[in-house]
């Protein structure tokens, strides 16, 4: 062999990878791998260890010596070699540890494939991701829950097809937001469970020669289980795909929010204000007050659907096995995805924590409006016998006729709807009555009754709802966490890394 080629890593080339495929492709993947993975990557090697203990190919002293050296790979201590390591995070720390054990082990790496050793320490490390972004709308849910407390008695006109259209408040507006964010909570929780499954144990495809236990594996890592299928433990990157699609649909129905936000805080309506330092101004026109913070979070909410479909063109028309255009140009903007997410949420948060209504700005809004004409349609039907569809066509007319001539709603004309409805033979016994309460915006607020609507008080019992379904989800995530704890604490104290009663019982 020579001088140049890769040290004892391979027989079948002759040359290290050329200074091209180096820069442009394996010394960004090692630097990135350095920077997220490795912790996933000595995990994955340390339970290998104590396998081959199991297996009665280590003994107890190697096997912890192995986990010493993997402790002792530091970032700084592992870099992009073509020729020492062929520019890999996996042979880099073979090679690491190899030149820190007191003697050669010939057993260790025996019936080994870097496959499912990637598969594994990838699946770690996106479901560390995971929990995290998940803590993160936690927090975000706690902002809004808590906004949304304080507003829902504050009444704002709500809009159908950017018309004012009834009574609505901040607070019934911002518990579909935390409803939504307890959407993606529960769904990324089931995401979270249905990728739980190690694909430690498949080598490069079709299995291993050694009795490795799989379950046990998979169990001191913090999954649930092993991936039952080989083949799939490797070539499968579905769980990249349904993560980017949890994270697309957040985004997609967010942006809808922030919408919201954005044209409150406009200058034509003014219902919300921001402090200055979330605001912007404009180099031009001294008069402005921007909001380009609420711009960034609704941008960044669209790379989320680009990253997935990114993920989703990447897996499309590949081979079903271990590819590296699937296991690694496929899942390139995972974590890219994943941080888009979190500083969407980052955000998003401050903005919720900082908004203030402007409630007098929105009562005066909710006044210009005729927006009790619904209600002044369910009061003639109702108390009058006014036929349900004619009573839409009179309150209609009563608001065309009152809005001509220049009468505010709370400006009621009771002798107009008198007339109105006479034309056409309904004699009301109270017009008064029946425009001051269609017409009163806090009563407008009461006057809904069914579960989930805007009264306060249905408003309420909603939050009282999310707040359970919240500490639900958030324990059941503090669990999943916890697991991933225990199982890197219960491989140490295995190893003798740990004193004894330090881990958790994985047996």
């Amino acid at each position: 062999m020579n001088s140049s080629a890769p040290s004892g890593l391979t027989g079948r080339i002759d040359e290290p990878p050329g200074r091209l495929l180096h820069d442009e492709v394996l010394a960004p993947q090692f630097r990135f791998e350095v920077e997220h993975l490795l912790a996933s990557y000595v995990a994955v090697e340390k339970v290998l260890a104590l396998e081959y203990q199991r297996m009665g190919l280590l003994t107890a002293d190697q096997a912890a010596a192995v986990a010493v050296g993997l402790d002792s790979a530091a970032p700084a201590a592992l870099s992009a070699d073509p020729v020492a390591n062929l520019s890999d995070l996996a042979f880099a720390l073979e090679r690491h540890v190899e030149a820190a054990l007191a003697e050669p082990l010939p057993l260790w790496h025996v019936d080994r494939s870097r496959n499912d050793l990637q598969a594994t320490a990838q699946l770690l490390f996106a479901r560390q991701q995971v929990v995290g972004v998940a803590q993160a709308l936690l927090g975000l849910w706690a902002s809004l829950h808590r906004r949304a407390g304080e507003h829902t008695t504050s009444p704002m006109p709500g809009y159908t097809h950017f018309q004012a259209a009834q009574v609505i408040t901040p607070g019934f507006h911002l518990a579909a937001f935390s409803g939504h964010v307890l959407h993606t909570l529960r769904r990324l929780l089931s995401t979270y469970d249905a990728i739980d499954a190690c694909p430690l144990g498949a080598g490069a495809m079709a299995g291993q020669d050694l009795p490795w236990d799989r379950d046990r594996m998979a169990r001191l890592l913090g999954f649930r289980a092993a991936q039952s299928h080989a083949l799939t433990a490797v070539a499968s990157r579905r769980w990249v795909l349904e993560v980017t699609a949890e994270l697309s649909l957040f985004g997609a129905e967010t942006s809808r929010f922030v919408t919201d936000l954005i044209a409150w805080g406009g200058s034509d309506l003014g219902f919300l204000d921001l402090p200055d330092e979330l605001s912007g101004i404009s180099s031009a026109m001294p008069q402005k007050k921007n909001f380009p913070i609420l711009e960034r979070i609704r941008g960044r909410s669209a790379h989320l659907g680009a990253f997935h479909t990114d993920a989703l063109l990447g897996q499309r028309n590949t081979p079903y096995a271990n590819l590296v255009e699937v296991s690694k140009e496929a899942g390139a903007h995972l974590y890219t995805a994943i941080d888009a997410t979190r500083s969407l949420l980052r955000l998003l948060t401050a903005v919720v924590d900082n908004l203030r209504f402007r409630t007098e700005r929105m009562l005066a809004a909710c006044e210009r409006e005729f927006l009790g004409g619904f209600a002044l349609a369910n009061l003639l039907t109702l108390r009058e016998g006014v036929p349900w569809r004619r009573a839409q066509v009179l309150a209609g007319r009563y608001v065309v006729a009152a809005a001509a001539t220049g009468r505010a709603p709370g400006d009621t004309d009771p002798e107009l709807l008198a007339a109105t409805t006479a034309a056409e033979g309904y004699r009301l016994a109270d017009p008064a009555t029946l425009l001051r309460e269609a017409f009163d915006v806090h009563a407008g607020l009461a006057a809904r009754r069914t579960a989930g609507s805007t009264r306060p008080s249905a408003v309420t019992d909603l939050l009282a709802t999310q707040a359970l379904d919240h500490d639900e989800l958030r324990a059941q995530w503090a669990r999943r966490a916890a697991t991933d704890r225990a199982a890197v604490e219960e491989t140490d104290r295995l190893l003798g890394l740990v004193p004894a009663g330090a881990g958790h019982g994985i047996g």
